[in-house]
C-alpha cells in the first residue's frame, strides 16, 4: 500500500520527478565514469598524454554528437568563458589525478581526489553562508584516520613517490571541486550551451591546455600499442563523453553538495575495479581504511 510518505511516481510532483531523475542520472554517469582509472592503467603513456588524449577524442566524438543534433556552438562570451574556466579547471584535476594514480594505483588516488566534498562543504559554509554542520566536524578527523589507514600510518616509512602521490589527490580534489561548482554554474544560468556543446568546449579546450603539458612533462603523443590506442578511445568516449554527458545534465536539478556526495559512488567502484583488476593487495586494515573514508565523505555531504 503506498503512503503519502512514498507516494508512487506518477503523483509526485514535476520537481520531485526531474530531482530524482537527476539522481538516476547521476549514479549512472558515476558508474561509467568509475571505469576511468582503469583505462589510465592499461593505456601505457603518461599521466598528461593520457588526459590530453581522454579529452581530444572525447571532444571529437562529442562534436560529432553536436552536428548531427544541430546544436549551437556559441551563446555568447559568458558562457564561453565559463568554458574556459572548466577547462582549465578539469585540465588541472586530469594532470593531478593521474600522476597521482601512477604513483599510488587508481584506487586509492581516486578515493582522495573525491575529497572534493570537503571542498564544496568549506564552498557552502565560506562563501555561500551556510552554518557548520556537526557532520563535518565528525566526517574529518574520521576521515584522516581512515586515510591514514589506506597510506600507512607511519608516513616516514613511506617512499617519496607514495607521498607525492596523495599530495597529487588531494589537489586533484581541489581541482575537482572547482570543475563541479563552476560547471554546475555554467548548466543552470538562463543563457547556456547545451550540455554536449558545452562539453565540446570544455574538452578540447582542456585538450588544447594539456597538449601544451606534454613537452613540458617530458612525455610524448606516441600511443605504443593497440592496447593503448582502445583504452584511451574508450576512456575518451565513453568516460568523458558519455559519463560526463549524464552527469552534467543533472547538475542544475540537484545541489552541489548532494551531487558530489552521490558521485561517491565513482572512487567506491574504482576501488573495487583495483582490487579485481590490477590484484591490488588487499587486506582487513585496507577494508577499515576504505569504509572509514567513505563513511567520513557520505558523513561529510549528508543532509538531515
Amino acid at each position: 500500500m503506498q503512503t503519502s510518505i512514498d507516494p508512487p511516481l506518477a503523483k509526485r510532483d514535476p520537481r520531485q520527478r526531474r530531482e530524482l531523475a537527476a539522481i538516476v542520472q547521476l549514479l549512472i554517469g558515476a558508474t561509467i565514469i568509475s571505469f576511468s582509472p582503469v583505462f589510465v592503467g592499461l593505456a601505457n603513456v603518461g599521466p598528461t598524454t593520457a588526459g590530453f588524449y581522454r579529452t581530444l577524442f572525447g571532444g571529437l566524438s562529442l562534436l560529432i554528437v553536436v552536428g548531427v543534433r544541430g546544436d549551437t556552438l556559441w551563446r555568447g562570451v559568458r558562457p564561453a568563458g565559463l568554458a574556459l574556466a572548466c577547462g582549465v579547471l578539469f585540465a588541472a584535476d586530469l594532470s593531478f589525478w593521474h600522476r597521482s594514480i601512477h604513483q599510488i594505483g587508481p584506487g586509492l588516488a581516486t578515493i582522495i581526489g573525491n575529497f572534493q566534498i570537503f571542498f564544496l562543504a568549506a564552498y557552502g559554509i565560506l562563501i555561500s553562508g551556510k552554518k557548520l554542520d556537526w557532520r563535518l566536524l565528525i566526517s574529518l578527523p574520521l576521515a584522516i584516520a581512515g586515510l591514514s589507514l589506506l597510506v600507512g600510518v607511519d608516513w616516514n616509512r613511506l617512499q617519496g613517490g607514495y607521498k607525492l602521490g596523495v599530495l597529487f589527490g588531494v589537489l586533484t580534489a581541489l581541482a575537482y571541486a572547482g570543475y563541479l561548482l563552476v560547471l554546475q554554474g555554467a548548466q543552470s544560468r538562463r543563457i547556456r550551451l547545451s550540455a554536449t556543446a558545452n562539453l565540446v568546449w570544455i574538452s578540447l579546450l582542456t585538450a588544447l591546455l594539456l597538449a601544451v603539458g606534454v613537452p613540458l612533462a617530458g612525455e610524448s603523443f606516441h600511443i605504443p600499442d593497440g592496447r593503448s590506442w582502445i583504452s584511451l578511445l574508450a576512456y575518451g568516449v565513453v568516460c568523458q563523453a558519455l559519463g560526463w554527458i549524464v552527469i552534467s545534465r543533472a547538475l542544475p536539478s540537484t545541489q552541489a553538495s548532494r551531487a558530489g556526495l552521490i558521485l561517491l559512488l565513482q572512487p567506491t567502484l574504482a576501488f573495487v575495479w583495483d582490487v579485481l583488476l590490477f590484484s591490488r593487495p588487499f587486506g582487513a586494515t585496507d577494508a577499515l581504511g576504505a569504509v572509514l573514508t567513505l563513511a567520513a565523505i557520505y558523513l561529510g555531504g549528508a543532509r538531515s
